[in-house]
């Protein structure tokens, strides 16, 4: 594993209640510190005890969407990754509760990725390197217009445009 990733001897919280998921995601990140939880209990204990450089938050199964509010409250980038939740509704509302980004579970390949731009980007979000990849993968899933159906998406992507200018 390369040692000069910008993720080496981060400190990451995975929060998630699929076992395999948490294993997954530490072969990932092997270069990190990784606490673990499977639970909210155990994630919410975690967020007030420890400080994290990012913290991975599961949506369902671990009450995700509180758990992403007290990790913003604390000033942890946080990203969501989740595979029943993904849907438009659920990328709003990661986006309105403050998270940096949002990653379904079956890209977890490109994890590392998503995170070393979290790490580069100083913990700021990146939605529009989100879009930019991710954007044909959300057309496929949500259906080609489903920017255009939104006005919250609408008004978004065109405040993230103007922000990059």
């Amino acid at each position: 594993m390369s040692t000069d990733s910008p993720l080496k001897d981060k400190i990451i919280l995975v929060v998630d209640d699929e076992p395999d998921i948490l294993e997954t995601v530490a072969e990932e990140l092997d270069m990190c510190l990784l606490h673990k939880a499977d639970n909210y209990n155990t994630a919410i204990q975690s967020l007030i005890s420890y400080t994290y450089d990012i913290v991975i938050l599961d949506i369902m199964g671990v009450n995700g969407f509180e758990l992403l509010k007290t990790s913003v409250e604390r000033g942890f980038p946080t990203v969501m990754l989740t595979a029943h939740a993904l849907t438009p509704d659920a990328l709003r509302k990661s986006i309105k509760l403050g998270a940096v980004t949002f990653l379904p579970k079956d890209k977890m390949p490109e994890l590392r990725s998503y995170l070393e731009d979290v790490v580069l980007g100083e913990g700021k979000p990146i939605w529009q390197k989100l879009f930019d990849k991710m954007g044909e993968y959300f057309n496929k899933r949500f259906g080609p217009d489903w920017k255009e159906k939104d006005k919250f998406f609408k008004d978004f992507e065109e405040d993230l445009k103007q922000n990059s200018q």
